[in-house]
């Protein structure tokens, strides 16, 4: 089939935009359906992340042998990027993107936590393509770091706090076990193996530091800091 898209850019944008498109246009839409019939906005929307977050699964589809098309796989976070500084700056508390993505209705939220994820995913998706640290950011950031406020707020009992953020012990712990299964999942979506004991050990380290960072983040910071955490970690591992 590949040999129907010539040259390779083509093939690159089919998958790197049309597939993320639809895959993350369709949970949206399930999300804002749910959202209306009740279902639970923190939650709806700790759903999009992580699956935003895992939009990787399409990285082993796409050809990187021209050496620069595989950037097309970035293009939904570049539209979201651009749809969330509109929709910040100038956006109504009731477009549905402020009721889905924002915990207060405030349209101006989207130029945080929202923006900051997916310039964390536009350097994941340029610089860290098909690398083990890519995916293990991505699972950190998208699962474990997008599952802990939901877990802190609904279970988290054990509260304690750090430069003014009160956090809990069962949100921090949701952020190791979310963010290392999710890494465990994406690592086997994206090489279609499983990881090597050394990896795991990384995974397992890298998971330590980013339950630190989240712990101590200023609000909405988390998004840029967890990546750039572990970025900086595994340069030393």
């Amino acid at each position: 089939m590949r040999a129907l898209f010539q040259p390779v850019w083509l093939w690159n944008a089919a998958i790197g935009i049309v597939l993320p498109l639809i895959y993350i246009n369709t949970i949206i839409a399930l999300m804002n359906k749910f959202v209306e019939k009740g279902f639970p906005p923190d939650l709806s929307r700790k759903i999009i992340h992580i699956a935003a977050g895992s939009w990787i699964w399409v990285w082993p589809l796409m050809d990187p042998s021209d050496g620069w098309s595989y950037v097309f796989n970035i293009a939904v976070a570049f539209l979201w990027f651009l749809m969330f500084l509109l929709k910040g700056l100038k956006g109504s508390p009731d477009d549905p993107a402020v009721k889905t993505m924002t915990r207060t209705g405030d349209p101006h939220e989207l130029l945080r936590g929202p923006l900051f994820f997916t310039v964390s995913m536009m350097f994941v998706g340029v610089f860290l393509f098909m690398k083990f640290i890519g995916v293990a950011i991505m699972g950190y950031l998208g699962w474990g770091d997008g599952i802990a406020p939901y877990v802190g707020k609904r279970w988290g009992k054990h509260k304690y706090r750090l430069l003014g953020r009160e956090k809990s012990i069962e949100g921090s712990i949701s952020v190791f076990v979310a963010g290392f299964l999710g890494s465990l999942l994406l690592y086997i979506l994206v090489f279609l193996s499983l990881p090597t004991m050394a990896e795991i050990i990384r995974l397992v380290i890298l998971g330590i530091v980013a339950v630190l960072v989240e712990a101590v983040s200023p609000a909405d910071v988390d998004n840029l800091a967890i990546p750039a955490a572990l970025y900086l970690t595994d340069l030393v591992l």
